[in-house]
């Protein structure tokens, strides 16, 4: 596993599932999802911490990893942080940071990855300006101490190559996994344009072009 997220990076929200949290992880996975941020904040703490030990333990099997949003791990050792603090941010195995311009970027300090949104449109990143789209994307990443995943309204493989051009190591996709009739199947295409795009293959030549 590497030292921070990178891929496709699933983000969790309970009321956009088409079915159980655990159903959807695990459907995401088996598509190549290796990273995961459960969020569901508004849940009492022994629900939340109940079912974040589910989805470590369904990642676990595929060597994958959990992220909690907030400070509390529950009882994990990865983090992901809002802009607005904690700062510094806790000691802990992995923390990420949520960032939206160049001086919430200028704040990291030893975080080991921050978000950049949003970079499409979306309705679930309200609040934080127009959006980067990639070239605004690039621009931020070129002033990130740490790695970057693009977040919101990444939906297509168009989308996942895109970022990963601008200079993203991963995309954070919420929606489009969650609303999913097929999380495998949208996980799956969205890894492959992934790893397309970090890997991307050169052209075959012909036999009349090696003559």
């Amino acid at each position: 596993m590497a030292r921070g997220p990178a891929g496709v990076v699933l983000l969790t929200d309970r009321w956009q599932a088409r079915r159980s949290l655990a159903e959807v992880v695990a459907g995401a996975v088996a598509g190549g999802v290796r990273w995961v941020v459960l969020r569901e904040k508004d849940l009492p703490r022994a629900e939340r911490a109940a079912l974040a030990a589910e989805l470590r333990a369904i990642l676990a099997e595929a060597g994958g990893a959990l992220v909690v949003a907030g400070p509390d791990p529950l009882g994990g050792d990865a983090v992901h942080l809002p802009a607005a603090g904690p700062y510094p941010p806790p000691r802990l195995g992995l923390v990420g940071r949520s960032c939206h311009d160049r001086a919430e970027l200028a704040r990291l300090t030893t975080e080991d990855y921050a978000t950049l949104s949003p970079v499409y449109p979306t309705s679930t990143k309200p609040g934080y300006g127009p959006p980067l789209h990639p070239d605004g994307l690039r621009e931020l990443i070129r002033h990130s101490p740490a790695p970057v995943l693009a977040l919101g309204g990444v939906r297509s493989p168009e989308q996942v190559a895109a970022c990963v051009g601008a200079g993203a190591a991963g995309v954070s996709v919420l929606g489009a996994i969650m609303r999913a009739d097929d999380p495998t199947g949208v996980a799956a295409t969205l890894d492959a344009a992934f790893r397309s795009a970090v890997s991307p293959q050169p052209p075959t030549s012909t036999r009349e072009e090696e003559r």
